[in-house]
């Protein structure tokens, strides 16, 4: 009790320490996070129109609510298609605009706003119809109840959404019809339960057909998951939210697929494995008549491509792909009219992009071993290539390479180092390329395509680059160093002070994420958080980040090494790292600090345990603190279950290593993160009281895993800045 209460005095009578006094050169936790000075510029999101050329958009209207306009990329011009004035609610109260989607013959909008948070990425809102042409709004249901994912069929005339757990569709002219009945807390129709749209990220659960006559849609049947409460006690008697949530080993929700036939309302259910033990997490049409399934075992080291017929029900196996650890959920890209698709796999060592037909069969190798490709960027089919995103010509970058779908070498198309993101417009006449570095904030970009020359920038973020030279920081650097196995050279960078001199020595403070296939090192902006470290180096600390053994995109073996035993080579890399750093001239190897959050958390606390007296300082948020407590789908990915595994879940938990623990240790949680639950802090607090270990702690009531909003951030990184100044 008395360490918890000196904890909240020093809270209020040292801010100056964390924040630091503010001037043009100096970074605070208030510049960083709560003012403008180092905000990002707005990036636009690109919804692109049938023209190729532009895209639609929204303003803020100075009387209130959000215009609707059309942005040409090429001249940078802006016209307003509908006035603000008229994008207003039943309440006649002007709308702000949340998201967008046009209808295929771009006469009408669906428009998203007054958005409820659910749990993580699901959202509640109200959706309305905007009529392009007659400028008329009409909401999509005027009956009570927020809708969720709401879309238009092929032709535009009808919305499907939904509402209280049921598939629902409507004319938006009065007309609305229930296609579904059985919806309730623990049946769930046309979205998700918690673990598929965590790990998944699949939460918009209901597909139209092309032909706009049947949808196809998840059933969940979540009776068989025992809930975990989030509890609320910030009121009089706390509040208990149940949520269902399936823990290593223990059961998961049931799937359905189903194919609704609009013109009778009736439901065929596909032939597919059901049960707690099966997962289907993609399934998309291929035809009127077809859907593509993709189907997974439990351990998620097989992923079947399965045919189905949405007449009968009946399905077939058309492709596998399988490895001893893990495969990842990639969706096959269809293409020559559905005859081929083109699909990742890390068969060959390396993840590649592979030809199939349409039975399945392999035509070819289409991408090159040597480099793992992220995703596909673009299929030209007119011009017989594709664009990939690579982490090449390193690990550490992100660039885009054309390759023949015939075969043959790879072209990269982008240029500059670091990291690239492109989005080819329609009909391949322009591309956007966002295009960052470490240290260097995003710089957006239309570019003719596929020549790649540069027609204009779209955004430069220029007042914050200014802002940056003018905080007089180094720029990090990347370097090597040698991992626990003595032969793997692990990607690094460093952030030293401005005055930094090799013959003087530093404290370090390290930072980690760590987990499967997760890098921290790369070459792109880091936002805040690497804010947060150069004003830390602007204190005289040397800051160092380091992509262990499991982390990288460096190839199958590299990535999955870790099967089974999480934890194990990933913290013999960053102890290992220490160590060599330790070693350094410039390096006070008896302040060594390391930090992460949530897998970071995690790394913390098991370096600091496993690490002797390498480390004088740790800073865990949001850990995981053993397996057996997070979800089903993520840790059984790469642990199997307890069950199999139970002794590589003992070795892999940080409350069975609190004896090693000699650092000084922070110990932060959100009690509101429906992710990685309180418990895990709660239960190593109780490991950690038994071993009579000293520590410190933070909780933040009702944040979630981001701690995020009022009392969240600035708090957060107060209490982080200060933690460290004292005990590094």
């Amino acid at each position: 009790m008395r360490r918890l209460f000196l904890a909240v005095l020093l809270a209020v009578i040292v801010p100056v320490a964390a924040r630091g006094q503010s001037n043009a050169t100096s970074l605070t936790v208030d510049r960083i996070f709560a003012g403008r000075d180092f905000q990002s510029a707005s990036l636009p999101s690109i919804h692109w129109l049938a023209d190729g050329r532009s895209y639609l958009g929204t303003r803020s209207n100075p009387a209130g609510g959000d215009d609707l306009v059309r942005v040409d990329l090429v001249t940078g011009q802006t016209t307003t298609l509908v006035d603000a004035a008229v994008i207003v609610g039943a309440d006649g109260k002007r709308l702000s605009i949340e998201d967008i989607e046009l209808s295929d013959d771009e006469t009408k909008a669906l428009l998203f706003h007054s958005s409820e948070r659910v749990w993580r990425t699901n959202t509640r809102g109200v959706y309305h119809v905007l009529d392009l042409t007659a400028k008329r709004i009409a909401p999509v249901s005027t009956t009570a109840g927020l809708q969720m994912f709401a879309k238009f069929s092929p032709d535009g005339r009808r919305v499907a959404f939904v509402r209280g757990n049921n598939l629902w569709i409507s004319d938006f002219a009065g007309g609305e019809r229930q296609l579904t009945t059985d919806g309730s807390a623990t049946i769930i129709n046309g979205t998700t339960d918690w673990v598929y749209e965590e790990e998944f990220g699949l939460s918009d659960a209901f597909r139209w057909s092309p032909d706009g006559r049947r949808i196809a849609f998840w059933r969940f049947d979540q009776s068989g998951v025992q809930s975990f409460p989030m509890v609320d006690e910030t009121t009089l008697y706390p509040t208990v939210t149940p949520l269902g949530y399936p823990k290593a080993g223990e059961a998961n929700s049931t799937v359905r697929l189903g194919i609704i036939v609009l013109a009778d309302s009736t439901t065929k259910w596909l032939q597919v494995a059901t049960g707690p033990d099966v997962y289907i997490p993609r399934m998309d049409w291929a035809g009127n008549d077809s859907v593509v399934v993709m189907r997974m075992p439990r351990r998620q080291n097989r992923s079947e491509l399965l045919m189905a017929s949405a007449v009968t029900g009946a399905t077939r196996a058309i492709a596998t792909d399988a490895d001893s650890a893990y495969v990842d959920v990639e969706e096959p890209v269809w293409i020559g009219k559905g005859r081929q698709f083109l699909w990742l796999s890390d068969r060959s060592g390396w993840r590649q992009l592979y030809l199939y037909d349409r039975s399945g069969r392999i035509v070819r190798q289409v991408t090159r071993d040597g480099a793992d490709v992220l995703g596909v960027v673009k299929v030209d089919e007119p011009r017989g290539t594709v664009y990939v995103q690579v982490a090449a010509p390193n690990a550490t970058q992100r660039q885009v390479f054309r390759y023949a779908l015939s075969g043959g070498a790879g072209t990269r198309v982008t240029e500059g180092d670091g990291a690239h993101t492109l989005n080819v417009g329609p009909g391949g006449r322009y591309a956007v390329d966002t295009h960052s570095s470490l240290g260097v904030p995003a710089v957006m970009a239309l570019y003719e395509f596929p020549s790649m020359r540069r027609v204009r920038v779209i955004e430069d973020n220029s007042a914050l680059r200014q802002r940056l030279v003018a905080t007089n920081v180094r720029p990090a650097a990347f370097f090597k160093l040698p991992a626990a196995d003595g032969t793997t050279m692990l990607d690094a960078y460093r952030i030293v002070p401005a005055a930094f001199d090799s013959t003087k020595k530093y404290p370090v403070l390290m930072y980690v994420y760590g987990g499967p296939a997760s890098p921290s090192v790369n070459d792109s902006w880091g936002g805040t958080r690497y804010l947060w470290h150069q004003m830390m180096a602007q204190r005289g600390y040397v800051v160092v980040v380091v992509d262990n053994r499991g982390a990288a995109w460096r190839g199958r073996d590299f990535r999955k090494m870790t099967q089974n035993q999480l934890g194990k080579v990933e913290t013999e890399d960053q102890i290992a790292a220490a160590r060599w750093l330790g070693a350094k001239s410039w390096v006070d190897s008896a302040r060594i600090g390391i930090w992460g959050w949530s897998y970071g958390g995690y790394m913390t606390a098991m370096a600091t345990m496993k690490g002797g007296n390498l480390f004088k300082m740790g800073m865990s948020v949001a850990p995981v603190t053993d397996w057996r407590l997070y979800d089903t789908i993520y840790t059984e990915r790469f642990m199997w279950t307890p069950q199999e595994n139970a002794a590589g879940y003992t070795a892999s938990a940080p409350l069975a290593h609190v004896n090693g623990l000699t650092a000084k240790f922070l110990l932060v949680h959100g009690l509101g993160d429906d992710n990685v639950h309180p418990q895990n802090s709660i239960q190593l607090i109780q490991k950690l009281q038994l071993a009579r270990k000293p520590f410190s702690m933070m909780m933040y009531p009702n944040k979630t895993h981001s701690i995020s909003g009022a009392g969240g951030t600035l708090h957060l990184y107060d209490t982080l800045t200060r933690f460290v100044l004292e005990n590094l």
